[in-house]
């Protein structure tokens, strides 16, 4: 078939690879976000879809709004079979969706119809769970709503953060988007509608929301820090700075300390909680590098009885 694939950040480059090297189908253009400022220079930088498809010397299209009348009209002059989404960035809109004789074909990080939204994956492990996946569903009006081609299936590893969970679905993911186009062609797939139990909601993690409870759990407390990393960060204050938290583990024997209460060992850092205590593995001081937190707790020569985040917790 002759594909227009879209998609943005770096997960999506797996899937846009696949359908380059598949001897079944033809990528006729890219459609990405528009350049962004990125870096300490702020310069504007091609989206990594963008710049795999130029070394490709594939055309990509960067519309402002997917509505634009030169981009619809160029997508009608393409005519394409079907267009393929990973990660694009914006809703297309319904004019959008009418040009491929197949539609668009969307790779989502999930088992839909759990986690519909923004941050499937994030979502996923803050909430605890413990087996994962991505679809392929076909796109219609409505969030993540439609109905499905395929999944494959992904265990959530207890030490996995979103980024190392997110790493492995854009591969096997790749794999699952090609063999779709491939029965999309042959006729041998049919979207399935989605059940209408099992719905749940992945709404894009904010700063605030990566904002560290310490009177939560420490299950709770681990997980919320793996599913925002490496984005946005967990974080916490101490002595009235941000302080990130890039890694943390849960210590079960350790319940002799109080929510956000500090307790250093020659080599250890450990914080109560609402449970048991965590160990703070990695962490980033604000305006530093992330740091071992042994090595920032003797840097900053912390206080018996102090804590983080004490405003959190009275």
């Amino acid at each position: 078939m002759k594909l227009v694939f879209a998609g943005t950040p770096e997960v999506a480059v797996p899937s846009l690879d696949a359908l380059i090297a598949s001897d079944r189908h033809e990528v006729a253009a890219v459609v990405t976000r528009p350049d962004a400022p990125a870096g300490r220079g702020r310069h504007l930088v091609a989206s990594p879809v963008a710049q795999r498809a130029e070394e490709a010397g594939i055309e990509v299209l960067k519309p402002v709004k997917p509505r634009d009348e030169d981009f619809l009209a160029r997508l009608r002059e393409i005519a394409p079979d079907c267009c393929p989404v990973v990660a694009y960035g914006a809703l297309l809109p319904q004019v959008a969706l009418d040009v491929p004789a197949r539609g668009w074909v969307n790779l989502h990080f999930s088992l839909l119809p759990a986690w519909r939204g923004a941050a499937p994956v994030q979502q996923a492990i803050i909430a605890g769970d413990e087996m994962t996946g991505a679809s392929t569903f076909l796109i219609e009006k409505g969030l993540d709503s439609g109905p499905v081609y395929g999944v494959i299936t992904e265990l959530v590893r207890p030490t996995d953060t979103s980024g190392d969970l997110l790493t492995r679905l854009a591969f096997a993911g790749a794999g699952l988007l090609v063999a779709t186009m491939d029965g999309i062609e042959d006729g041998t797939l049919k979207p399935v509608p989605q059940p209408a139990d099992g719905i749940s909601l992945a709404p894009k993690i904010t700063v605030e929301d990566a904002h560290v409870d310490w009177t939560a759990p420490a299950l709770r407390v681990d997980r919320l820090v793996r599913g925002c990393t490496p984005a946005p960060g967990a974080w916490t204050v101490f002595r009235g700075e941000r302080l990130k938290l890039i890694q943390v583990a849960p210590v079960p024997d350790r319940t002799d300390l109080a929510p956000g209460e500090l307790a250093c060992g020659k080599n250890n850092v450990y914080v109560g909680t609402g449970s048991y205590a965590v160990e703070l593995l990695w962490v980033q001081p604000q305006g530093k590098k992330p740091m071992r937190a042994a090595d920032w707790a003797r840097g900053v020569r912390i206080a018996p009885g102090e804590r983080v985040g004490a405003a959190d917790v009275g």
